[in-house]
C-alpha cells in the first residue's frame, strides 16, 4: 500500500488540475484510502487494506492519502469524514465510501465497483 502526495496522486491516478473527468492513469483499478494518524477507525481499517493489497496484488492498487498532510487533496475530493475510500475502476465511474468497511464489504465493493474477482 503506497502513500500518495498531491504530486504522486496526479501522476498515478488523476491530474485534477488539468483534466475535467476523472480518468484513471494507472493500468489497474484502485482504492484510495483517505485517513489520518489520529483516527481510530482508520487504524482499524489500515491492516485490512494492507491485507487486501497483498491478496489482490497485480489486480488492483491500494493507495493511502494522509488528510492532515495532504489537505488540498482531501479538499478536492470533499473529504469531511475519515476514513473515506475512493474506488476508481478502469473505464467506469469512481465511487466514494465513508467509514471503516469490514473486509467482506470491501471484497464486495472490489467485485461490484472495480469489476475485479476475488483471488
Amino acid at each position: 500500500m503506497e502513500k500518495l502526495t498531491k504530486e504522486t496522486f496526479k501522476e498515478k491516478i488523476f491530474d485534477y488540475e488539468k483534466e475535467g473527468d476523472l480518468e484513471l492513469k494507472c493500468s489497474l483499478p484502485c482504492i484510495v484510502d483517505f485517513y489520518a494518524d489520529w483516527c481510530a477507525p482508520c487504524k482499524i481499517l489500515g491492516p485490512v487494506l494492507e491485507e487486501i493489497s497483498r491478496e489482490y496484488d497485480g489486480k488492483i492498487n491500494v493507495y493511502s492519502v494522509d488528510t492532515e498532510d495532504q489537505q488540498e487533496l482531501a479538499a478536492v475530493f470533499g473529504i469531511q469524514s475519515i476514513p473515506s475510500l475512493l474506488f476508481v475502476p478502469k473505464g467506469g465511474s469512481p465511487q466514494m465510501s465513508m467509514g471503516a468497511l469490514p473486509k467482506p464489504a470491501l471484497v464486495k465493493a472490489i467485485q461490484e465497483i472495480l469489476n475485479v474477482n476475488a483471488p
